[in-house]
């Protein structure tokens, strides 16, 4: 076979110096691909890294109303081109299964996205301009960084919690004032409920003070809240806090909402996901709805017909529906035993956490994150390193691992 020669160029690189040096995959797949290697060569492995639910036997968790709509869409629209933003009938959906009747279902218009990802592309796009920063908690999913550097934007934190571990509304304020005085904007990501990394979810007392700086902020500037609600479907019903409080806000600043079936109806490979946006003004709501349809067409076009098609039949047939609810509430309460174990061993244990109230993911602080990883390997178990704590996915940790995953965490987490 004839060698290819190494490329002598007078270049050290055509592509541009920001592409030249960007690492070649996700942190959290590396380490689950590493995982699975260890577990293939016939090691005992326990794999808490990936956010997807899993059964106790191991396999994915999905719901099969969904894939029973699924064949009941005609292949021949499933192959056709979805229009630019998304179908009006899936659209009209999302907005109906975020507000129901509400005043809020009138105010909203959308584009379909693949999955919250591209939801929260849009937002950084069109609410932010280049070189401006995004703000969000200091505990934060961390794609959010790689959109908004990958879109020339930056992204800026505040302390998630006080002392006392309740949500840090002070620090909050304090960077929503300094980025208004920086940048003459502001769009605050939050992920609640049930916050990937830490499981934590805002509480009413949480909510009453976000929205009182949210008002007061939006007098100065314009200010746009987008909530992430990736895995809002599987939180607790009293976890769902945010529509009375939104509804408040609402014409006050800017209010976007991240939706997506890949978590709520167990389809990760679909990419169905939409970008919700409401706004009092009608002459602004349609800047706002040209503004993310430009974007889809500039950027990923449309999105999965089959996938939108088949989410529209769950979400409009009352059948379909009270079926994937039901299916649905079986995998809560699967999630929901892991959680309720987890808390349990991990007090017994002296565990710190966030307060945490269902989820696929809960944060335990450790002084030193990238040690407690490395220990906890050297023993087979894997989570993931935040900055002054660990990532644990319970949503694929079977009940009958939670004892080796504490005795692992209690044994790799050094003194303070």
């Amino acid at each position: 076979m004839q060698s290819v020669e190494a490329r002598t160029s007078p270049f050290e690189s055509r592509l541009v110096p920001a592409s030249a040096a960007r690492p070649g995959d996700d942190p959290i797949f590396a380490l689950n691909a590493q995982a699975q290697g260890r577990a293939a060569s016939g090691e005992s492995i326990l794999n808490s890294t990936l956010g997807a639910l899993m059964t106790d036997e191991g396999r994915l968790a999905i719901l099969p109303t969904v894939f029973e709509a699924f064949r009941r869409v005609p292949a021949e629209r499933a192959a056709a081109y979805a229009p630019i933003s998304g179908d009006r009938e899936f659209l009209d959906a999302v907005i109906g299964d975020l507000f129901g009747d509400s005043r809020l279902s009138a105010m909203a218009v959308a584009a379909a996205t693949p999955g919250g990802t591209g939801a929260c592309h849009h937002a950084i796009v069109n609410f932010l301009e280049p070189g401006q920063k995004l703000l969000t908690s200091s505990y934060y999913w961390g794609p959010y960084a790689i959109l908004a550097d990958h879109t020339r934007r930056g992204l800026e934190t505040f302390s998630m919690f006080a002392q006392d571990g309740s949500f840090d509304v002070d620090a909050m304020e304090t960077a929503i004032d300094r980025l208004i005085d920086e940048q003459g904007r502001v769009l605050l990501f939050l992920n609640t409920p049930c916050h990937n990394p830490t499981g934590f979810s805002l509480d009413d007392g949480d909510w009453e003070r976000i929205v009182a700086v949210l008002e007061r902020a939006g007098q100065r500037a314009p200010v746009t809240l987008l909530l992430d609600l990736a895995y809002a479907k599987f939180a607790r019903p009293d976890s769902i806090r945010w529509p009375r409080y939104v509804e408040r806000l609402a014409g006050k600043v800017g209010l976007l909402f991240a939706w997506t079936a890949s978590k709520g109806f167990a389809q990760y490979g679909s990419r169905v996901g939409a970008l919700i946006a409401i706004e009092s003004d009608p002459v602004e709501r349609d800047r706002i709805r040209n503004a993310i349809g430009y974007s889809c067409r500039g950027t990923w076009s449309n999105c999965n017909h089959l996938g939108m098609l088949a989410i529209t039949e769950v979400l409009t047939d009352p059948e379909l529906r009270s079926r994937c609810d039901a299916e649905r509430d079986e995998l809560r309460r699967l999630l929901d035993e892991r959680v309720d174990v987890f808390q349990d061993l991990a007090k017994k244990a002296g565990l710190r956490y966030p307060r945490y109230e269902g989820g696929f993911f809960v944060a335990v602080f450790t002084p030193d994150a990238e040690a407690t990883c490395t220990h906890m390997r050297e023993r087979g178990v894997y989570v993931v390193p935040l900055d002054g704590a660990v990532r644990i996915a319970l949503c694929c940790t079977r009940v009958a691992d939670l004892p080796r995953l504490v005795d692992a965490l209690v044994a790799g987490i050094p003194p303070a």
